[in-house]
């Protein structure tokens, strides 16, 4: 089994190699040919993705992340045209300098080579990787979910003969069995992968972590806080609460746990109001049930547990807790974020200012809603994922974070002294 997997690691080495070569036109011929694609494909997409959507129960929060649609697929038709759009991250100049012996130096941007997403029920991040890491140079191995498979495999059936079509390997793409043991030789590829990106919950990306002798870039689970300050307009703090935790509850920026100031305790119905209607079941500190029992529903309020805070619930589920001050809210979010996405309602600037500059995050948000931490909303195209590490990237990774760079050194016959 090692010669197998060995074999197809080369193979998309090689791959690599070649795509070096490759003009930027070539690339976005390439990436537009498969947005053409996806309208005479969807059949045959959504049929593969039927058989997986059968195998999983659909009160499952991974059910809306796995299931694809007409108009998912022309979302992503949409997506690969703009990211065929976007300039090219390859062969940019970060530095130039001449020394005073006259070597003359550039820096300058280059793939990173052969890439590998590992991730669960989620069909749409195989359009997605393949595009970015197309347009930016790389190969791709993925290594998907069982949940997944029949989507993903159709998915990349339908790419794998455009990309021979237009004269290129068509082992820049390669997916892997969903069987775990590939994943396992995925992940202690040395010397053929040069980088592992995770895509899904926080029990995968721990494995991936924990079992990976390739680097890693750690794409973190959202454990999403909103903080309403005491100055924070209430009708401001209800369309955000509403759209931050309901608009697509089971993706990673989604809205977790809302932090209300003491001194807008008399204001928390009118906060989460709009909730009830989307049936948000909230769990509430002491302090905030008292405020709710009675005017939110009962059936959908209940007594906050230890393990309510600190929680991705990638459902329609809130904790609720009310803090003392602007301190007590980020000294809460410094223990329990994923350092991915969180927010700050207010109209202090002081507040303002020192929640976004005391708060480590990815992502932090002042007066608006977290549903906006994703590559495509940020300009960036598509994402491969979104980084909650401070090592090479952070945030929504798109093309240039797909990115190494390289010295260039010319000179004139220089050779160092002795």
């Amino acid at each position: 089994m090692q010669e197998i997997f060995t074999k197809i690691f080369r193979a998309a080495r090689e791959a690599s190699r070649k795509l070096v070569t490759i003009e930027e036109q070539a690339i976005n011929a390439l990436l537009l040919d498969v947005a053409d694609t996806i309208p005479s494909a969807t059949s045959t997409i959504l049929e593969a993705n039927r058989q997986d959507l059968a195998r999983m129960n659909g009160s499952d929060p991974m059910y809306d992340r796995l299931l694809l649609n007409e108009q998912r697929l022309e979302g992503i038709a949409r997506d690969l045209r703009n990211v065929a759009s976007l300039p090219s991250p390859l062969n940019l100049i970060l530095e130039q300098r001449r020394l005073p012996n006259g070597l003359e130096l550039t820096k300058a941007t280059v793939p990173i080579g052969v890439i590998g997403i590992i991730y669960e029920a989620r069909p749409n991040v195989t359009f997605d990787v393949f595009a970015l890491c197309l347009k930016s140079g790389n190969a791709t191995i993925l290594k998907g979910g069982s949940d997944a498979h029949a989507s993903n495999a159709a998915i990349v059936n339908c790419i794998r003969p455009l990309i021979s079509k237009h004269g290129m390997d068509s082992d820049t793409l390669t997916l892997l069995p969903s069987e775990r043991e590939a994943a396992s030789y995925m992940l202690n590829a040395v010397d053929h992968i040069d980088v592992i990106i995770p895509r899904g919950s926080q029990k995968l990306i721990d494995f991936v972590r924990k079992n990976a002798t390739v680097p890693v870039i750690e794409t973190g689970a959202g454990i999403v806080h909103t903080y309403i300050d005491k100055t924070a307009d209430t009708g401001m703090v209800a369309d955000i609460v509403l759209n931050a935790k309901t608009r697509r509850p089971s993706v990673c920026n989604a809205l977790d746990t809302l932090l209300v100031h003491a001194d807008r305790t008399e204001d928390l119905h009118a906060f989460v109001a709009p909730l009830a209607e989307k049936m948000v079941i909230i769990y509430a500190d002491q302090a905030a049930y008292a405020t709710l029992l009675g005017s939110y529903p009962e059936t959908l309020l209940e007594h906050a547990l230890p393990e309510h805070f600190g929680t991705e619930f990638l459902s329609l589920r809130l904790s609720v807790k009310i803090v003392g001050s602007l301190d007590e809210a980020i000294d809460h979010i410094a223990r329990y974020s994923s350092r991915h996405s969180e927010a700050i309602i207010t109209n202090d600037p002081a507040a303002k200012a020192a929640f976004l500059k005391r708060v480590d995050a990815a992502a932090v948000y002042a007066n608006t809603s977290t549903a906006y931490t994703d590559g495509a909303q940020f300009g960036l195209g598509a994402e491969i994922g979104i980084s909650t590490q401070k090592l090479h990237a952070r945030g929504p990774m798109a093309l240039r974070e797909l990115t190494s760079y390289k010295w260039i050194i010319e000179g004139e016959g220089q050779t160092r002294p002795l």
